[in-house]
């Protein structure tokens, strides 16, 4: 219990209330032995307690990684079904990104928060209020790692991930960049960098230009660095969109 309380204790924020907060409470009570909610409540006051000495807390990496697990239930069931190739793709990523250890606590709460419904609305409202938007935008491009992870995305999953798309305040073409990036990027290089096929060469650079600086890695600096290495990947992707239009067009 050590290690899972400790691991608890120290990364959570705003997470530990609200209706994630409830969903922890839930999942710790399933599949945690010898911890109680009487935890978790002291958790939450201390928390409390430093909202209030401090005002403003900002979102922490533990509170980065519950918002994934809530999502990624909810993602994981929106085809009715639970595959374990998706539920592998969540613990590979969480032991890529934490190390196993942490990845093994996370893990752990994970199984129970896949067993309870929660409201996909009020979740996301949650997040959206303490989250930035880069930090939102790499939840997004998470979500379809965990959809694509049993060989393709279905359309009630596009579905999910576009409502909790959404109600994270992200737009349209965010959205359709960060989906197009799980497809072939030569067929997609104009989404992902949100432009038509008409655009201009100057309007290709320009378009690649602001892409590479929403998606720069340094926007989710307060995250650490383990959030950092995600954020790499969709940069990477931008830049071989750009790469791909530059060869198709002979573009210098």
């Amino acid at each position: 219990m050590g290690s899972f309380t400790k691991w608890l204790g120290a990364g959570l924020g705003f997470t530990l209330g609200g209706p994630i907060g409830a969903a922890i409470g839930f999942a710790i009570g399933s599949v945690v032995d010898n911890f109680s909610e009487k935890d978790i409540i002291l958790e939450r006051k201390e928390y409390q307690r430093r909202m209030k000495s401090n005002r403003r807390v900002n979102t922490s990496s533990g509170d980065f990684e519950i918002s994934l697990l809530v999502l990624s239930s909810i993602v994981i069931k929106a085809d009715g079904r639970i595959d374990q190739r998706e539920l592998d793709y969540v613990r590979n990523q969480f032991v890529s990104l934490y190390g196993r250890e942490r990845a093994n606590s996370a893990f752990k709460l994970f199984k129970g928060i896949v067993k309870k419904d929660v409201s996909t609305r009020q979740v996301c409202i949650q997040i959206r209020e303490h989250m930035s938007h880069a930090s939102r935008l790499q939840l997004i491009h998470f979500l379809f790692g965990i959809a694509k992870a049993d060989g393709h995305v279905t359309s009630k999953e596009i579905e999910t991930i576009k409502r909790i798309s959404g109600y994270l305040y992200i737009n349209q073409r965010d959205f359709e960049s960060i989906k197009a990036m799980f497809y072939d990027i030569k067929e997609n290089a104009y989404k992902i960098l949100e432009i038509e096929k008409s655009a201009t060469d100057s309007e290709v650079k320009k378009a690649f230009r602001r892409m590479a600086k929403k998606y720069h890695p340094d926007k989710i600096q307060d995250l650490g660095e383990e959030h950092k290495k995600g954020a790499k990947e969709k940069f990477l992707n931008i830049q071989k969109a750009y790469e791909t239009i530059k060869s198709e067009r002979g573009m210098s």
